[in-house]
């Protein structure tokens, strides 16, 4: 048996790594492929007519992989197809101009804005381009400055046709003031050329010949105007880098990324011997870089990129004015009254789902991923009704046992209960003072075990967990939601009531909504006067009721977030349902949103919550202030505990070099979305 085993593995072995990666090409890009197949054997070739052939061929296994552009790339991921880019090409050019922007310029001293497009006289790079068509389309689509039914109703060019007066760079048939759209009106070079006669060019701005760019302005977003050299920040979107694209294998992946990068005597990156440009890579391409693994199309395009494409492919069927948010619910339990949190930020890029409550250490990473807080929280009842009031916010405490003997200053080495990994009191707050303290991000040396839900199942921080409570094969145990018994505030407060750990890091409510006869069953006998916090800079704990003077931080509240152009809907139901169902609602008897639901506390809002309230920016970074955003980007030095959904969205939105590759725009651009994305 053990021969027969060795011998299986042995020919598994063998297949793999002589398996050939067929690359999907064009009839032109043949020649070339076939010359790299005959110095690399690992690799062949299949010739298809299309990219979208290409695509099918990955998705049926004749083929393996593809370099695409970004609106191709957002087709293979589609469902019908889903493939994944796996392979990001990096160019030559490293500064800030690495990123591709698409703009919309102007002559100074006109004195029109975005929304006035109407009747203008427009030029473009090209159908079909990024820069001159998708996204500058796609952003006055998502404004609603073009009204679209979809092209059941009307074809798009059609109806972009009736929205300007006339359009050059498209095609023949609209190209009524540059003399039929000849050669030298299409590209950067062309839109630019156009613009003397026309009104708006929509191109890369970086491409103004220096001599003129004080001849020029930018219009903005939000109907405002912008010196040329604020691209950045005045823009209609960025193109990401062109990407290999194959199946959702990471083995394949890694065999692929392997094999492209053992090419050493032969030139992937140059077209000139072939008679074409770009062929199989962009001949602008200085190196390949390894997509991080798991990482779909909605996360390499970005969620506006993703979704101003959707608005050029309208999908009639889909109603225009839903009367209903869709919720992400987390575990079966929550369910029960209306997974994980990180697929739930997915499913709301993807228009799966709408909106969630989140914590604060939540927020910020739905926030780097471009979702929005639109409501929060308030527990303090009479702030509820009234406009200008301040938000909610509560703080963070580390609760021990009356006469543990545990302080703060002898906490290594103790157990430790936290409500999930990367929650806020739970996790963000404590773990970012100990680092400040330590300067170590490996936890596992300062707390001798815990249960941090949501941690690796290895970790120490999961052999406190209980799970479900079952004996054998618990599949709940130390998962991130209500399945896991220790998970959340309640749960972190029971690991330490049931001696699981000696420091439980949660809100300061949470001792008294869980104790004196307050609590759920399994906190009946429990008793408020039976616990202390401990804190920095206090030798001795003290009563629960000193959280004032001795706590973690002030943090703020939960929140609900969404995607940008769903937040007024999200904010305008909520209200109505809150009117119906909140704490004095009409119909409040016959159902709660606020309250306990079959014995379970704090599912979909915290059971604290007196009510919701419209936040006063929808950007994260104002809403989570200025110390809690420090103390975030400080523990976000800690590699290992930074969520996956992160990574793979700083991979993009992070330069590797302080001021380069478009970091302002990714930290600050927050721009309105068409919903769709399937």
């Amino acid at each position: 048996m053990k021969l027969q085993l060795a011998v299986l593995l042995c020919c598994l072995v063998f297949a793999v790594s002589t398996t050939k990666i067929k690359w999907c090409v064009s009839d032109q890009e043949h020649r070339k492929c076939n010359d790299l197949a005959a110095r690399h054997p690992a690799f062949g070739c299949v010739t298809r007519n299309s990219y979208l052939e290409c695509i099918i061929a990955i998705k049926d296994g004749q083929a393996d992989a593809i370099t695409l552009p970004a609106v191709d790339i957002y087709t293979a991921g589609l469902r019908n197809y889903d493939l994944a880019p796996i392979i990001a090409e990096k160019y030559k050019s490293d500064n800030d101009e690495a990123c591709t922007f698409s703009a919309a310029v102007v002559k100074k001293n006109t004195l029109f804005g975005l929304n006035d497009l109407r009747g203008k006289k427009s030029c473009h790079t090209g159908m079909g381009d990024s820069r001159g068509w998708n996204l500058p389309i796609g952003t006055l689509l998502s404004k609603g400055l073009i009204e679209w039914g979809g092209a059941d109703d009307k074809p798009l060019i059609q109806v972009v046709s009736e929205f300007f007066s006339s359009v050059c760079g498209v095609q023949d048939s609209l190209c009524k003031h540059c003399n039929g759209c000849p050669t030298g009106y299409f590209g950067d070079a062309g839109a630019f050329r156009c613009l003397e006669d026309g009104d708006v060019a929509f191109m890369n701005p970086t491409q103004v010949p220096s001599s003129q760019k004080n001849n020029y302005e930018l219009l903005c977003q939000d109907n405002s105007r912008e010196p040329l050299h604020n691209f950045k920040t005045c823009n209609l979107g960025r193109e990401p880098a062109r990407a290999v694209v194959s199946r959702k294998d990471n083995q394949l992946a890694k065999y692929i990324f392997e094999n492209l990068t053992a090419v050493t005597d032969f030139d992937l990156f140059s077209s000139e011997a072939y008679g074409g440009k770009n062929l199989m890579f962009s001949d602008t391409t200085a190196r390949l870089e390894q997509i991080p693994q798991d990482t779909d199309s909605v996360l390499y395009l970005g969620v506006d990129y993703t979704n101003k494409i959707h608005s050029l492919l309208k999908d009639t069927s889909r109603p225009t004015t839903p009367t209903s948010i869709r919720w992400c619910a987390v575990g079966h339990l929550e369910l029960h009254k209306c997974a994980t949190v990180e697929e739930c930020f997915k499913k709301i890029m993807r228009n799966e789902a709408d909106a969630m409550a989140v914590d604060g250490g939540q927020v910020y990473t739905a926030g780097k991923c471009g979702l929005v807080p639109a409501m929060a929280e308030q527990y303090e009842e009479a702030k509820c009704g009234s406009e200008g009031v301040s938000l909610s916010s509560y703080y963070s405490v580390a609760v021990i046992k009356k006469d543990s003997g545990v302080t703060w200053a002898n906490l290594k080495g103790k157990k430790s209960c936290h409500t999930g990994m990367g929650r806020t009191a739970g996790w963000n707050i404590p773990m970012g003072l100990i680092h400040k303290q330590t300067n170590d991000c490996d936890f596992g040396k300062f707390f001798s075990s815990g249960c941090a839900p949501g941690a690796d199942p290895s970790s120490v921080f999961c052999q406190q967990c209980i799970g479900s409570g079952k004996n054998v094969g618990d599949e709940a145990k130390c998962k991130a939601n209500a399945g896991e018994q220790y998970y959340g505030y309640a749960g972190a407060f029971r690991c330490l009531a049931e001696d699981a750990g000696n420091v439980a890091f949660i809100k300061h409510t949470i001792v008294g909504e869980n104790t004196d006869g307050r609590g759920p069953q399994w906190a009946n006998n429990l008793k408020s006067e039976d616990y202390q916090l401990i804190c920095p800079g206090k030798d001795s704990p003290v009563p629960i009721s000193d959280y004032e003077s001795c706590n973690l931080a002030l943090v703020p509240a939960h929140a609900i977030v969404t995607r940008p152009e769903k937040r007024s809907e999200v904010v305008r139901v909520l209200l109505e349902q809150q009117d119906k169902f909140g704490r004095n609602g009409s119909d409040s008897a016959t159902f709660g949103m606020f309250k306990p639901d079959i014995g379970n506390t704090n599912l979909l809002f915290k059971d604290s919550t007196q009510c919701l309230q419209e936040v006063h920016s929808d950007n994260y970074e104002y809403f989570l202030g200025p110390n809690y955003m420090t103390a975030m980007d400080s523990l976000r030095k800690c590699n290992a505990i930074t969520s996956g959904l992160e990574k793979s969205w700083d991979y993009y939105c992070k330069p590797k070099k302080p001021k380069s590759r478009c970091l302002k725009f990714c930290q600050t651009t927050r721009e309105l979305l068409i919903p769709g994305w399937q």
